[in-house]
């Protein structure tokens, strides 16, 4: 194993909730209404994919940029309540010092990744390659992503840390491991029943054990 892939909301920041809340508030300026735990359970997917899944195909095609601009603007809102999860950025430096590819593959706009970066308090020097959602045509569940971030970091065998069962799903599909982590919401029993290999409360909890994949 010489490559680590992070995912960024949910596993390094503390960001969830609100993407939830924004999509919340994208969707009522629309006079849609799905309900909350639909949308909360849908976080981890692109916005490419969240919008269909939640609300069909239909609002998909009439109004999918649109409730997309709008949760961007929400979610701007919101930045200053995000925080960074514990021991986060400690867990990038512990496992660059020894002497892993780290990679960022996040499937959020390229502004939310840097300004999760900022909450960080690391910089894009501080990993072997940082990706987001521009960087690959379909986002999570679709293996997409992690395929274009394993490839720029120069490594070859890679596992994921992710919170999501969407993160898992992605992993899945491109024939590598996941290490979940509940700190996105989802239960430790629905990260496993989705193939992840082991199960964390936080990112925390792999720095205190010294984790090396």
């Amino acid at each position: 194993m010489d490559t680590v892939l992070l995912d960024v909301d949910g596993t390094l920041i503390d960001s969830n909730h609100l993407h939830a809340l924004a999509w919340q508030r994208a969707f009522a300026g629309h006079d849609l209404y799905p309900e909350w735990w639909r949308i909360h359970r849908a976080i981890g997917m692109g916005g490419d994919q969240l919008v269909g899944e939640i609300c069909g195909q239909d609002v998909e095609h009439s109004l999918g940029d649109d409730l997309r601009d709008e949760w961007a603007q929400q979610y701007r809102k919101l930045l200053p309540e995000v925080r960074a999860l514990p021991r986060a950025a400690e867990l990038v430096r512990m496992l660059a010092d020894a002497g892993y590819r780290v990679a960022l593959a996040s499937s959020g706009a390229r502004e939310f990744t840097d300004a999760a970066l900022d909450l960080l308090g690391l910089t894009r020097s501080d990993f072997a390659v940082v990706t987001s959602a521009d960087d690959a045509e379909n986002s999570k569940p679709a293996p997409d992503l992690l395929a274009v971030a394993r490839e720029r970091s120069g490594g070859d065998t890679a596992v994921l840390v992710g919170d999501s069962v969407w993160d898992v799903a992605s992993a899945n599909e491109l024939g590598i491991a996941c290490v979940g982590v509940r700190t996105g919401g989802f239960a430790g029993a629905e990260l496993l029943d989705a193939g992840a290999i082991e199960v964390v409360d936080d990112v925390a909890a792999l720095v205190e054990r010294g984790w090396q994949p």
